[in-house]
C-alpha cells in the first residue's frame, strides 16, 4: 500500500503564530517542518511581511541581527509572495480589529485555502468570512 501525501495547502498565518513557530520553535517544529517540506505554502504580501519585522524587533524577543536573519530564512524562501489589491476592497463582513483585516484580505485575495491564527477577532468572523478561518489545533490533523 503507497502512503498518500498530505494535501498542500496554501495558508495566511497570522503574524503571531509565525513568531510563535519561528521564536519558540520547539512546540510548533511540526509547523516548521510542514512549510519547510512543501506540505504548507504560507501566502506573505510586503505589509504582512513589514508586520512580521516589526514584532520580531520588539525589545522583548531580545534578538540579535543574525538571529533575526536565520530567523527569516527559516520562513521567507518558503512563502509565496502576493500583491493585496489596490485600493482594498469592503469587507462585506465586520472585523472587531481592523489590523486583522490585512490577513484577511490577503487570505481571500491570494485564494487561501485557510488562514491560521489564534486571534479571537478573527475567529469571531469565521462564520460570515469567505475564507476558512483556523487554529493551529485544527491545521496539524489537516497536514499530517
Amino acid at each position: 500500500m503507497v502512503a498518500r501525501a498530505a494535501p498542500k495547502l496554501k495558508a495566511v498565518f497570522d503574524t503571531n503564530i509565525v513568531v510563535s513557530a519561528l521564536v519558540f520553535g520547539r512546540r510548533l517544529a511540526w509547523l516548521r517542518g510542514a512549510w519547510a517540506n512543501g506540505t504548507i505554502t504560507p501566502l506573505l504580501c510586503r505589509e504582512t511581511a513589514f508586520e512580521l519585522l516589526d514584532v520580531l524587533a520588539y525589545p522583548k524577543f531580545k534578538l540579535a541581527k543574525e538571529r533575526l536573519d536565520d530567523l527569516l530564512r527559516d520562513y521567507i524562501p518558503f512563502c509565496e509572495v502576493r500583491s493585496l489589491p489596490a485600493p482594498l476592497p469592503a469587507l462585506t463582513f465586520a472585523c472587531r480589529d481592523r489590523d486583522d483585516e490585512l490577513f484577511l484580505h490577503l487570505a481571500i485575495s491570494a485564494g487561501a485555502d485557510v488562514l491560521i491564527t489564534g486571534d479571537g477577532d478573527l475567529l469571531a468572523v469565521r462564520a460570515s468570512a469567505p475564507i476558512r478561518i483556523i487554529t493551529l489545533s485544527e491545521l496539524r490533523p489537516l497536514i499530517g
